[in-house]
């Protein structure tokens, strides 16, 4: 008799059954837009309507999405909300930048992204988790959320700045949190598509924390400036030492420069940070499968030293770092904007639509997913993969401005689940519950309270 329970149902908002009033869609949208989309939206295709802030295409089929991000990319600029939200954030960094400013800094950045690159972080991502688990130790409870934002900021700290980040990691993983709940939320105005001129009142009480991130950001250049003066051939040829000596006439202005080391310190830990919080979260909760993955990274690091070697050898970790992926999308929101109106399939794309891509509805729609709202890692297990097709499944995007990071982050993420899977056991406790919210990225508002011990 089959007695493996059924898979666990995390938390998610549940689809409206009828569209809010507009003025309840602008509330919602501010407090949390992962509970505006209703049945609808993950049923069908497409959607194709004309929202307060003019055309709203919603793209779930796989090859439309295909279409979007990489076909007819050439036709598709970032999406004018999205860049009213997070340009004031991130200026000229990577996830902003367009045309011949992103081209320059993909340029800039790709060769410390290539395999070779990211293998040389195994072992400096390694030696920052077993530092980082001593504080579990003593057991207890601990927010994971906030200790996996601690976690990843020390190994981007340690492998792309070579430790050199000004700034300490407490006081900074507390101003995150108060940037995206400021800066990191959809204004109203944003949806009107007011000109930036016109200030976001509630974005206000988020220049001092910009200001704190900036003032990081100069810190951290001067230092690293000043060693590059003393001595040049001793500094670490890491991600901060590429970006300043790719700045010049055919390369990056300061500016970019600053902004793309704010763009990597205030985002590029954060997604992973909160993959991991929830991968730890549903493994809680499904402990039946956590079982099995603790055999497997037992087993693993018994006879496998090389951490470099970890993700091809724990299929089982990696499907669950995956489907929590699938559940939470740190990105949740994937944004376009046509250049020229197009038509796809029957589908008219007017000029100036909003095309939105959304991995939370995608990855969750009916018509791609068997049981989409439940846990179940199986779906990524190497014999299941092939079934789920490229553009249903998007947690690093896809196209020309795919995530430079995402073999980095798949390599960090494994190696700090292998070590604190294999020294210590996380449960949930009454007071773990949390509930996704999205601000920029999918966060569990609450925290993740857990309590931890130490496995046998």
């Amino acid at each position: 008799m089959d007695t493996k329970p059924a898979p666990f149902v995390p938390p998610a908002p549940k689809p409206r059954t009828e569209p809010p009033s507009t003025l309840e869609m602008m509330r919602i949208v501010y407090r949390n837009p992962l509970e505006l989309w209703g049945e609808h939206t993950y049923n069908e295709p497409w959607i194709s309507v004309t929202g307060i802030g003019g055309p709203l295409v919603i793209a779930n089929d796989p090859g439309l999405i295909r279409h979007v991000l990489i076909d007819n990319a050439k036709n598709y600029k970032m999406a004018t909300v999205r860049q009213l939200i997070l340009r004031p954030i991130l200026r000229d960094g990577l996830l902003t930048a367009e045309g011949e400013v992103w081209r320059r800094s993909r340029k800039a950045m790709a060769p410390v992204f290539t395999p070779r690159h990211i293998f040389g972080f195994a072992e400096p991502m390694l030696k920052r988790t077993l530092e980082f688990a001593t504080r579990y130790e003593a057991g207890g409870t601990s927010d994971i959320a906030y200790d996996m934002t601690l976690l990843t900021y020390d190994i981007l700290a340690e492998t792309l700045f070579s430790g050199e980040i000004a700034g300490e990691p407490g006081s900074f993983a507390k101003e995150i949190d108060r940037l995206f709940e400021t800066m990191g939320r959809v204004d109203p105005l944003d949806l009107l598509r007011a000109p930036e001129w016109l200030p976001r009142f509630t974005r206000i009480r988020g220049r001092k924390t910009m200001a704190y991130f900036r003032n990081i950001v100069a810190g951290t250049v001067r230092m690293r400036e000043e060693r590059l003066k003393r001595d040049p051939d001793g500094v670490p040829q890491d991600f901060l030492t590429l970006l300043l000596r790719a700045e010049g006439p055919e390369g990056l202005t300061r500016s970019e420069v600053e902004d793309n080391i704010i763009t990597f310190i205030g985002a590029g830990h954060e997604t992973t940070a909160r993959a991991l919080g929830w991968t730890i979260y549903c493994l809680a909760e499904a402990p039946w499968e956590r079982d099995r993955i603790e055999q497997e990274i037992d087993a693993v690091l018994a006879r496998e030293p090389d951490p470099t070697k970890w993700l091809d050898a724990m299929p089982l970790a990696r499907a669950a770092f995956e489907e929590a992926l699938r559940l939470y999308p740190p990105a949740p929101s994937i944004n376009r904007e046509p250049i020229e109106p197009e038509t796809w399939n029957g589908l008219y794309i007017p000029k100036y639509a909003a095309v939105l891509v959304m991995p939370w509805v995608v990855h969750r729609h009916r018509k791609l997913w068997d049981r989409p709202n439940a846990f179940m890692p199986e779906r990524f297990h190497p014999e299941n993969r092939d079934r789920i097709d490229r553009f249903q499944y998007l947690p690093f995007g896809a196209g020309p401005r795919v995530c430079i990071g995402a073999s980095f982050a798949m390599q960090e993420a494994i190696i700090a689940l292998a070590i604190l899977l294999s020294r210590f056991r996380f449960d949930v406790t009454a007071e773990t519950r949390p509930w996704p919210v999205q601000k920029l990225t999918t966060q569990p508002q609450g925290g993740l309270p857990m309590q931890v011990s130490r496995r046998g």
